[in-house]
């Protein structure tokens, strides 16, 4: 089953792995997963618009049914507009990367170098789009669509299908299957070796996030992943990741070729056209799926009937918020409770969806306004999970956050 690809033969208690999550049909795809109910869910009475009221605190969270049916006229997706995302973002990287060749000072190629390594980001979140079926309205060029746009960041689409789509949207912060960075508790972390604590500690300082989603998503779980991390052996993942190590083939020679062409050192031309952009793009995802899940007010679970009572489609994410539409910059990715509700809106629907959520549920969403001081606060605060108290603790296990409330 796919979901031995990405975990290990035991998990929570009650929990079976080769079962589809949240009552959901046979693995087969994400889209699987999701089908089109989503899509074509009529419009109830319950739902339409002049009904709609903000639901107090203190009142039940609507079923996560009732909630997508808020969101309905907001997943209409249109194919002119992803082709238009990809054509500019592609230009965009194209361009960079021949600025880190063309321009003589090394101050403009690095600039173009770290810019480049930006529009990857940039590009990812249109094959996240793909491989969620929001881009457009066709399945099979979803597929083909996603796969251009993953290129630039050497991510093979049908490893990450399987472990972002069916394992991280399954289980958002349950401990044992979701794996993205999954808080250690104090006897684990008391059980790791000096070196894996050292790299734990590097992991968790705020200053790695490159590091850890390049070494421990991407090297271990994505690129030619072995059967250690990777137990479920498919013809699509060898396929994928031979693609991807084509183009990064192709990438690295051109740049090659150019420098010998213009007379430059290969060696500068290869950090600043390839490693620096590259490196760059595993920070800037390393950091997106940091801030979306780690936060003194988002808890984890080792338990899945609590996990399920806790309402994780809200509880698990943070909506993370900018100033000089950097948001906007980065597709609307940090608008991620929306996303995370209801993966068949569309990154340009995001925001519109986003504030309706935030509109119609007052203060149960994690709403957070982004400084290099809050970040590297939490940084800080988050470090290990007790599950028992149900809190953030520092590695000698105190407590950093509040309890997290438990679900009626």
């Amino acid at each position: 089953m796919l979901f031995d690809a990405f975990m290990k033969p035991t998990g929570p208690a009650g929990i079976d792995p080769c079962q589809p999550p949240l009552g959901t049909g046979p693995l087969k795809s994400a889209h699987a997963r999701f089908p089109l109910r989503v899509f074509c869910m009529p419009m109830t009475a319950s739902s339409a618009p002049e009904s709609q009221q903000p639901i107090a605190l203190d009142q039940p969270l609507p079923h996560r049914k009732t909630i997508r049916e808020w969101l309905i006229p907001l997943s209409h997706r249109t194919t002119w507009r992803a082709f238009v995302l990809l054509v500019v973002d592609y230009a965009l990287f194209f361009a960079l990367i021949t600025g880190t060749v063309v321009f003589d000072a090394v101050w403009a190629k690095l600039l173009c170098a770290l810019a480049a390594g930006f529009v990857i980001g940039r590009l990812f979140i249109i094959g996240h789009d793909a491989c969620h079926q929001s881009l457009t309205p066709h399945r099979e060029l979803n597929k083909v669509l996603g796969r251009i746009a993953f290129l630039p960041s050497i991510t093979p689409y049908s490893l990450w299908d399987t472990g972002h789509n069916v394992v991280h949207h399954g289980y958002t912060n349950l401990k044992g299957v979701d794996f993205v960075w999954t808080p250690l508790t104090a006897e684990e972390y008391a059980a790791l070796s000096p070196t894996k604590r050292v790299l734990e500690r590097l992991y968790r300082s705020g200053w790695a996030p490159g590091l850890y989603y390049m070494v421990e998503i991407w090297w271990k779980r994505e690129f030619f992943p072995n059967k250690t991390h990777m137990p479920t052996r498919r013809p699509i993942f060898f396929k994928d990741s031979l693609l991807v190590a084509v183009f990064g083939a192709l990438w690295i020679a051109a740049i090659a070729a150019a420098a010998l062409a213009t007379g430059q050192s290969v060696w500068l031309l290869e950090l600043l056209g390839f490693v620096v952009p590259f490196f760059f793009w595993n920070s800037m995802i390393g950091f997106v799926v940091y801030v979306h899940h780690t936060h003194v007010k988002v808890s984890w679970h080792d338990e899945r009937t609590a996990w399920s009572k806790a309402q994780p489609f809200v509880s698990t994410t943070v909506h993370l918020t900018f100033n000089f539409k950097i948001g906007a910059l980065m597709h609307h990715i940090m608008e991620h409770t929306a996303h995370h509700l209801d993966m068949s809106i569309p990154l340009y629907k995001l925001k519109q969806a986003q504030s309706k959520l935030e509109e119609l549920l007052p203060e149960r969403i994690v709403i957070q306004p982004f400084s290099w001081k809050w970040y590297f606060q939490t940084a800080r605060d988050c470090k290990l999970y007790d599950f028992k108290q149900r809190c953030w603790t520092d590695y000698q296990g105190r407590a950093t956050s509040t309890p997290a409330p438990v679900a009626a």
